[in-house]
């Protein structure tokens, strides 16, 4: 069997590699288009992928003729709602009712058959493979629209993967959402065969949009003990973090103790600037655990739109001697194995640490939602800055074992990461293997949305 697999970025190459990698061990055949940034394609992910035999990995700039992609890429931009939310937003919304819909649909239809005809031919039965669409994703519901309906004339399957999982327990986490009514970002998601979540939490997004029948919960493919073995053997040395600060290369994961001479080790994991957080607190925070003498601290941006944070443009804090701003090309696991505790502001990266029983503080008092780790866990909640005060002079004097309630950490795993068994991985196939082989079926119904 085939499978087409379109990557846009950092978090869906992290989250669907996994299952790319375990479909093709299954000997199968994959095609991975990369239509994001095209630095990606010297991801170390991206590049294991590229090694794999059945594999073939490639830039949608590659794979088109370029008129026809600069024509792709400016409709892209164009329907991009970032763009269209920002000061040219009258200029782009005149242009997009002037290149009206009608006008659009050659090009899409051009791209996607040239990139479907390229990966199957009329014999082969496959499966056609995105991440989770939502009606504000950078890439443009409408070719997403045209590349399913185009492979349900081809007999294919169309499924939509996890590109994350849901480090909130709560909704109304960003900016301007203010009413508990179900989110229509999300009903994007209908035009897929089938849509794949790793929890119930995450479903619950996607249920007032879909039937039962259309969803499926199998667990992180991310987080799941198959491929946490095989990513550290493949993640990269780690680089400095600056000229005179470096992470060690290889330190054991666990819950590893502060030494005298080394102290404590923090990093704290931040959040899209369009998810409501407290940054003056933060900075506060950060302020007053800089002040503990033996602790050296690390501020890790999100991986899209760091720069925006006002916590990273703060000159003040990055002067301070034990307090550092980690640079894009450091991966958060790199971060993760060195620190002896982690702060985060509900983030799902961190997910992995709690599998290795490494503390994680959720700082819930600084943003505006409620944390899946301190719904789960509530050992690991902060909910003020004494306790952030008392949980570091705690892990000074004390060390860091005996942080989690093991009955909480056991219910995180088993209801958010191994849902179903630990076997994930097998599962995320068998869907894919079931869907190649049932494409077709209600295609009819699927067409409607073009």
């Amino acid at each position: 069997m085939k499978a087409l697999v379109f990557l846009r970025h950092y978090n869906d190459i992290d989250h669907i590699t996994p299952v790319v990698s375990k479909w093709l061990e299954s000997g199968h055949r994959c095609d991975v288009v990369l239509i994001g940034n095209p630095k990606f394609r010297n991801d170390y992910r991206v590049e294991f992928l590229s090694t794999l035999r059945g594999a073939r990995v490639a830039h949608i700039r590659d794979l088109l003729p370029s008129l026809e992609f600069f024509g792709w890429r400016l409709q892209t931009l164009l329907l991009a709602n970032r763009l269209r939310r920002s000061i040219v937003g009258p200029l782009v919304n005149a242009l997009v009712s002037a290149y009206s819909v009608d006008r659009r649909q050659p090009l899409w239809r051009s791209t996607a058959c040239r990139l479907l005809e390229r990966s199957f031919t009329a014999a082969d039965r496959g499966v056609v493979v995105f991440d989770w669409i939502t009606r504000d994703s950078p890439v443009s519901v409408e070719w997403v629209e045209v590349v399913v309906s185009l492979a349900h004339s081809k007999g294919l399957g169309t499924v939509s993967l996890p590109h994350g999982d849901s480090p909130h327990a709560t909704q109304l986490i960003r900016h301007r959402e203010w009413s508990l009514k179900p989110d229509s970002l999300y009903s994007a998601a209908r035009v897929f065969d089938k849509l794949v979540v790793p929890n119930e939490l995450c479903a619950e997004r996607f249920r007032p949009f879909l039937d039962d029948q259309s969803i499926a919960v199998l667990g992180s493919p991310r987080y799941c003990d198959e491929w946490l073995i095989k990513l550290a053997g493949l993640s990269p040395a780690p680089p400095a973090i600056l000229s005179q600060k470096e992470l060690s290369r290889k330190e054991p994961k666990g819950t590893e103790e502060p030494t005298e001479t080394e102290g404590l080790k923090v990093v704290i994991f931040l959040r899209k600037s369009n998810f409501t957080t407290f940054w003056e607190e933060v900075e506060e925070i950060v302020g007053m655990i800089a002040a503990f003498s033996n602790v050296e601290l690390v501020i890790k941006p999100h991986t899209r739109g760091g720069w925006r944070q006002p916590l990273t443009r703060n000159a003040s804090l990055r002067s301070l001697p034990n307090v550092s701003v980690a640079p894009d090309h450091i991966h958060s696991i790199h971060l993760m194995n060195w620190a002896h505790v982690i702060i985060d502001l509900a983030t799902s990266v961190v997910f992995e640490a709690v599998k290795e029983k490494k503390p994680v503080l959720a700082a819930d008092y600084l943003h505006a939602g409620r944390s899946t780790l301190a719904h789960f866990m509530p050992e690991t909640e902060l909910k003020c800055r004494d306790d952030v005060y008392r949980r570091i002079e705690g892990f000074l004097s004390n060390g860091c074992d005996s942080f989690y309630i093991e009955e909480h950490r056991q219910r995180f795993i088993n209801e958010m990461l191994h849902v179903g068994g630990s076997d994930v991985l097998p599962r995320y196939v068998a869907l894919l293997e079931t869907q190649a082989q049932a494409s077709g079926i209600e295609n009819g119904r699927k067409d409607e949305f073009i």
